[in-house]
């Protein structure tokens, strides 16, 4: 699976790799796998990674055009 919306969220905010990486707690190497599509994402880092960029995981995945969190219940 193709993450490019992951790098596009990324750079609409001029962050670096390092800067996500850090709020991850992960690797700036292993992140850059993830954008790069070389390593698959594990579902609570697609999770963070939506809460950070204000977004759904399926959003991030591709299976909506809607780039907004669903309401907490």
């Amino acid at each position: 699976m193709v993450y490019v919306r992951i790098r596009n969220l990324r750079e609409d905010k001029d962050l670096t790799q390092t800067q996500v990486a850090d709020y991850l707690h992960i690797s700036q190497r292993t992140y850059s796998r993830y954008e790069n599509d070389e390593r698959s994402i594990p579902i609570e880092i697609l999770s963070r990674l939506a809460d950070f960029h204000g977004t759904s995981v399926d959003f991030l995945i591709n299976r909506t055009d809607i780039n907004k969190p669903y309401p907490l219940k």
